[in-house]
Formats: structure tokens, sequence, C-alpha cells
């Protein structure tokens, strides 16, 4: 088998890997992985998705790419096709592709946060001085809005319960800076703000929430099922929950957080049950969402809310060559 430069590559070429890609992210995570795959093509097409493709008879079986963010680099995706020695080809990619970032200059930290289709990669980044940390996907099911109240989410002043006193919005764009700010306090001191750096910045935490609501990688963004929680009369967020679309009728929670003053007072589980009946009532069946096993505060809320974990996977983080 022969490793070649992606850039050596055309989409047409690579479009039956693809395919099967797609296909994995659909089977075992109902996901419809299509949006990611054009625009992976659209710049393979462009000569300027860097990475590899691992060959043979001249098709390819395995490629895998990496972005470079300022100071860091990101691998951004991995697939190798579950008809040839997954384990083994997708070592061979991750190595050449962390090989590649180690001989960047003045690159000082590399993420990696891949799910693995039938291998793991976890020795890989452990050899090559990666912290992991484990992170769950799970998915729960929703029944149908017939077998419940049929009633949508009215956004107002909460009365009772968890946030009672703060006002519930669907999202709206005005809230994309107060947002910004309330993702880098909730994650100051916590696990995911060791995995993701963007967290860490008011600025990045912004660039964080255009990706997952203006670009397709999270799927559709669905502003519907989207809410914050604010104090009355002023400024800041309390607490968020932002969902999008990633195939018919299944849903997936990209963010929710809550203001370290406000933490433990069952903001999550009021923003969660919110987002899931807007759900049912738009006809989804399905939602999901990943988190990091070591919050497992939040990982006991999910299970309570029905959720149940179908994979597991490593987020890796490097600071240092």
């Amino acid at each position: 088998m022969q490793m070649v430069d992606l850039r050596q590559l055309s989409s047409r070429q690579l479009e039956p890997l693809l395919t099967e890609e797609a296909r994995q992210w659909k089977e075992e995570l109902r996901w419809d992985y299509q949006a990611s795959i054009e625009l992976i093509k659209k710049f393979v097409d462009a000569r300027s998705l860097t990475g590899s493709a691992i060959l043979e008879n001249g098709r390819p079986v395995g490629y895998a790419f990496y972005v470079l963010e300022e100071h860091k680099g990101l691998v951004g995706g991995l697939f190798v096709s579950p008809r040839y020695s997954q384990q083994e080809l997708s070592h061979r990619l991750l190595t050449d592709t962390l090989t590649t970032l180690s001989g960047i200059p003045k690159l000082d930290r590399v993420e990696a946060q891949l799910i693995p289709f039938g291998y793991a990669l976890d020795t890989v980044l452990a050899d090559y001085g990666f912290r992991l940390f484990q992170r769950q996907f799970m998915i729960a099911p929703l029944p149908p809005a017939a077998d419940m109240q049929a009633i949508d989410v009215l956004p107002g002043l909460v009365r009772e319960g968890p946030g009672e006193g703060l006002i519930l919005d669907r999202w709206d764009h005005r809230h994309f800076e107060p947002c910004a700010r309330l993702i880098q306090l909730a994650y100051a001191n916590h696990v995911d703000g060791e995995i993701n750096d963007q967290y860490r910045s008011e600025s990045g935490a912004l660039r964080f929430l255009k990706n997952i609501i203006i670009l397709p990688g999270c799927g559709q963004f669905q502003p519907e099922a989207s809410f914050v929680l604010r104090p009355p009369h002023a400024s800041h967020i309390a607490g968020v929950v932002l969902t999008s679309r990633v195939s018919d009728g299944v849903g997936h929670t990209t963010q929710i957080c809550a203001m370290p003053g406000y933490q433990g007072r069952g903001l999550g589980r009021r923003l969660m049950e919110a987002s899931m009946q807007a759900l049912r009532v738009r006809r989804f069946h399905t939602v999901s969402l990943t988190v990091t096993s070591g919050n497992t505060r939040a990982v006991r809320l999910y299970e309570k809310l029905g959720f149940a974990t179908v994979k597991k996977f490593a987020a890796g983080v490097w600071t240092g060559f």
C-alpha cells in the first residue's frame, strides 16, 4: 500500500471512501454526515486540505487531514474502510499526521477529538505525549408529542422549579456575545476547557459559536430548540442550550452550560427538557450529545433524561512534542 499527500487526489477518487464513511456515521451515530463530506470534497478539489491517504492499487482506502489555526493544529478527520485492516492503517495515518505536525515551527498545541469506527487511536496519541480524556457519545429516544402534552415550549419568566425567576428565551443572534462570555466563565476551571482551548477566551468562544451555529459541521442549527436563561433586566446569560438537526428526526445538543454562580441549581435539566420538548413537538424522535466522562454530574443528568452511551472515544491534547 502507498501513502500519498491528500492534495494529490481529487474528490472523485475519494468519493467511494467518503461514501463508506457517511454510511458509518449514519448506522452507528444516526448522523447524516453528507454536509461535512461535501465540505471535505470542496477543499480536496481546491488542493487545500492538508493530510494523507493510503492507496491500494491506486484506490484510496483510508485518509486523514489536519487544520492549522494560528499556533494550534487540529486533527480534523480520519477514516479507514472497514474492508481493510483498520487498526493498522489508522495507526499509520495518525502517525504520519502527527509526524508532520511535529515538524511545523511554532506549533505549541495539537488537539485530536476523533470518533473512530472499528479501531482505537489511544495508543498512538499516548506515544506522542498526548493527554487523553475519555468522552461518550450518548443517544436518547424522544417519545412522540402525541404521547405527551403536545404544547410547544413558551418562552417567558420561569415561575417555579429550576430556573425560577429567570427568563427563558429562544436563541437569537443578539445572544452571540453574552453567550461567548458565558462559555469562557463556565469552562474556566472545567475539564472541557482543557480539551478545547476555544473555551478559554471570549474571542475563542465566539469562533466556536459561529462554527456550530453557522457552519454545517455540527448539523443544521435549530433556533426553535435552542434556549437561553437570563435574569430579568440583565445583559448576562445564566445558561444556554444549543441544538442542531443532524439527520431526519435526529437532533444533537451542540452546547449546554451554566454560569458558575448558577451551577448546581437545575438549570441544565431545565434547558435540556425545554430543548427536548421543542424537538418532540417538531416530530424529532431522537437526540444525541457528547460529554466528557470525567464530568460525572453531567453524565448522571443525561442518564436520568434517558440518554445511553453508544460509543466511547478519546480526546487528546498535546502541548509540546
